[in-house]
């Protein structure tokens, strides 16, 4: 790269050296003309390098602050992203497709690849079951999905309302979806999506029962009460407009991650400010206690979780003031994505910002703006 410096008129600063100037030059990689220009010519070269190193220096931590890489291991499959031709793939080999729906800086998908997928019995299911396929939620590749239709990356998840990463979609043979998993499971609930997947119980049982059959751990007595949680009856009528939203926490009375939800996300100021914007309900996705719907109909805590098709205990499901659910979050879930949601729904962003993650990034930034700190997983 050469500069040429035009010749400036002016009074020499004292002190000023052309060899400190060739020794930036060289550290910079720059060469300049030598010109014969009065004294003060070595410090708009100087200004030059300064502003060289400068520029270095601020694409240096640009990279850095860019979100961290999640690696996929090697064995995920090299798609030409037709998924026509990889489902057609999977079941000539009697295996179906999985979709990893991810995006860089995700802890949550750097989780299932540093759990999940460094442990020997996941990793001999999933291959011997599955195809799976990394998609970038934000990504420009391009993609044929199952209508025919070619998409980038970020259009079709758009198109399937991937609001969460991970998000994991498992297709039948068809190309159909037998399953899909929004958020991250831990290891156990993780194998039993395996399981139900690869045994191909999608026309047979319910996930939800599924799952609920080999349960185990957690505290088997009772559900963690908390005191603001509404007491019976379970009125959640909104055929008349209510002026606060509803949120209910469907859990289940052996549920290991129902206790860290308590005793992690529950457990928190801010968690209880927010939830200060609602009417707070728990429910026993298997109980028998009586309720009324928002719709007005009657039923019972587990029909009606059924009718929800909640897949995850602890889920979180949100309405608004007329009894429209308006977002929900089913997996595994910490303190600060769940007071993000909280957000989202009482502030009625949701209904400016269609995508939870871009409202989460930017919750993230304006938090570290005003000089707070943000740990998405503590």
């Amino acid at each position: 790269m050469w500069i040429r410096l035009p010749s400036v008129k002016g009074t020499a600063r004292k002190g000023t050296s052309s060899r400190s100037c060739a020794i930036l030059n060289k550290l910079n990689n720059v060469q300049a003309y030598t010109v014969t220009t009065p004294a003060e010519y070595p410090r708009d070269l100087l200004r030059v390098c300064a502003g060289l190193l400068l520029s270095a220096v601020f694409s240096i931590a640009f990279a850095s602050a860019a979100p961290q890489e999640i690696e996929v291991p090697a064995w995920f499959k090299h798609s030409f992203l037709d998924l026509r031709d990889d489902v057609k793939d999977a079941a000539g080999a009697k295996k179906r497709v999985m979709i990893y729906f991810g995006q860089n800086g995700c802890p949550y998908c750097k989780r299932l690849m540093d759990v999940n997928f460094r442990q020997k019995d996941i990793i001999d299911k999933t291959r011997a079951h599955f195809d799976v396929i990394e998609l970038n939620i934000l990504g420009n590749r391009e993609v044929t999905w199952m209508d025919g239709k070619t998409r980038s990356e970020k259009d079709l998840s758009a198109l399937l309302k991937v609001q969460f990463t991970p998000t994991l979609l498992f297709l039948d043979e068809m190309g159909a979806i037998a399953l899909r998993i929004n958020g991250y499971y831990p290891p156990e609930r993780f194998m039993t999506a395996l399981d139900y997947v690869a045994q191909r119980n999608e026309n047979k049982i319910s996930f939800a029962d599924f799952q609920q059959r080999g349960q185990r751990s957690g505290n088997a007595g009772a559900l963690r009460d908390e005191s603001f949680f509404r007491k019976p009856p379970y009125d959640f009528d909104r055929r008349k407009p209510a002026q606060r939203p509803l949120v209910i926490f469907l859990e289940q009375r052996t549920c290991a991650d129902c206790d860290e939800l308590h005793a992690n996300a529950l457990n928190n100021d801010l968690t209880r400010r927010l939830l200060s914007r609602f009417d707070v309900y728990q429910l026993d996705l298997h109980g028998s206690e009586p309720l009324i719907a928002p719709n007005g109909s009657r039923t019972t805590a587990q029909r009606w979780g059924n009718s929800l098709k909640v897949l995850y205990a602890p889920s979180v499901v949100f309405f608004d003031g007329h009894g429209r659910e308006v977002f929900r979050v089913e997996a595994y879930m910490r303190a600060f994505h769940l007071q993000s949601a909280l957000e989202y729904v009482s502030s009625g962003a949701y209904l400016k910002e269609p995508s939870f993650q871009r409202y989460v990034q930017a919750r993230a930034d304006t938090i570290r703006e005003q000089g707070g700190r943000v740990d998405i997983m503590q």
